[in-house]
């Protein structure tokens, strides 16, 4: 069975909903990840995304922040929205599906501006969520699992996935002790970076561009933070990917573009 997934960091859905539903024209996702919902629960567009063929919707919001949803055209059999750092701030949702088939959608603190844990509490907080994410990993999620992690992850690891490996090193989002981090959630498990998978990574690769860029097609300072991983029980289905670039130039774009992966599953 073809199965495809689609991961967007929306920033804000309520202002976003056309371009969810261009991305569903376009795409024709079996499941869509969105992160940064920017919406309370009870404010959710449910009419709206059954109305783009997702009948089967979770989601995990709060006013004006973050946030997580999954849309999916398969049964969602279960939910659980973990919370991490003692904070209840919706950054994690998993759905069940189909044949034991888990969805996380992830969506990993930004860190603000300084690279400081000791100066900068946001930057202290990324790198603790990231550490009780991974020793969670570590006990609940075992190889032969079918599980997908998809979201905005806020860390750029490889030298490929920043326009500057040099220049960046010491910008929140490439930092070393960012990508340690991140490779240790990686590792946990382990998870197969399925993008990557398919694009070397000797290829500049990029999911995000600042607001801040007067023009960001043609300097082109863009870093790949959303990401899909898969456990090694779904390597072998993986047959393609995608990252839809175009949509950075869309009318009221996000900063994030989406990023596809298709199975065989």
């Amino acid at each position: 069975m073809g199965f495809r997934l689609v991961t967007w960091n929306v920033n804000s859905l309520r202002l976003r909903i056309d371009l969810v539903e261009r991305i569903v024209s376009e795409m024709a996702p079996d499941v869509l990840c969105l992160q940064e919902i920017k919406v309370d629960d009870p404010l959710f567009p449910l009419d709206a995304c059954r109305a783009l063929g997702f009948e089967h919707v979770a989601f995990h919001g709060m006013k004006s922040y973050n946030g997580v949803a999954v849309l999916s055209r398969h049964r969602i059999h279960s939910v659980r929205t973990p919370s991490w750092c003692g904070k209840d701030d919706r950054r994690h949702l998993i759905a069940e599906l189909d044949d034991g088939l888990q969805i996380h959608c992830l969506y990993v603190p930004a860190g603000g501006d300084i690279p400081d844990p000791d100066q900068n509490p946001k930057f202290a907080h990324k790198l603790a969520f990231l550490r009780e994410l991974t020793a969670w990993m570590a006990t609940e999620i075992r190889p032969e699992q079918k599980v997908i992690l998809a979201g905005d992850f806020n860390v750029a690891p490889l030298v490929n996935d920043v326009w500057s490996h040099k220049q960046l090193l010491s910008v929140v989002s490439h930092t070393p002790v960012e990508v340690e981090a991140l490779t240790a959630l990686q590792n946990s498990v382990p998870f197969v970076d399925a993008v990557r998978h398919f694009v070397p990574d000797t290829e500049k690769l990029f999911t995000w561009w600042s607001y801040r860029s007067p023009d960001w097609t043609r300097n082109d300072r863009g870093r790949r933070l959303d990401h899909i991983w898969v456990t090694p029980a779904l390597k072998d289905s993986l047959r393609a990917t995608l990252v839809a670039r175009e949509a950075r130039a869309w009318p009221q774009p996000s900063d994030h573009v989406p990023v596809m992966v298709d199975f065989d599953l």
